[in-house]
């Protein structure tokens, strides 16, 4: 079995997954694997479990991360500003109901 190098690992493509790096063979982003590991709290292992990834391209996400770090958390507050900014202009419909029924 051939092994797989961090270069081979991880890889960035402009049609998918918006050109965001990510495992190789999969729509996993390191984005998805920083979130996870760093915010969640969840650890290499059960990440590579529940997804049916290697151990190594999990560490090779995390390794990319780190030394990507700023560029990669910028894009997540942006995202996560986004997210928020969406809600602000969609309320959820529970919301509206709940308020109607007062």
């Amino acid at each position: 079995m051939a092994t797989k190098s961090l270069d081979q690992r991880i890889v960035q493509t402009s049609d998918v997954c918006g050109g965001k790096p990510r495992i190789a063979g999969h729509r996993i982003t390191v984005q998805n694997i920083a979130i996870w590991h760093d915010r969640l709290g969840r650890s290499a292992d059960e990440i590579a479990s529940e997804y049916d990834l290697e151990l190594a391209d999990i560490y090779a996400a995390l390794a990319y991360y780190f030394a990507h770090r700023e560029e990669i958390d910028q894009s997540i507050r942006e995202r996560e500003a986004f997210v928020e900014e969406l809600r602000r202009q969609t309320p959820s419909k529970l919301q509206q109901e709940l308020k109607g029924s007062r």
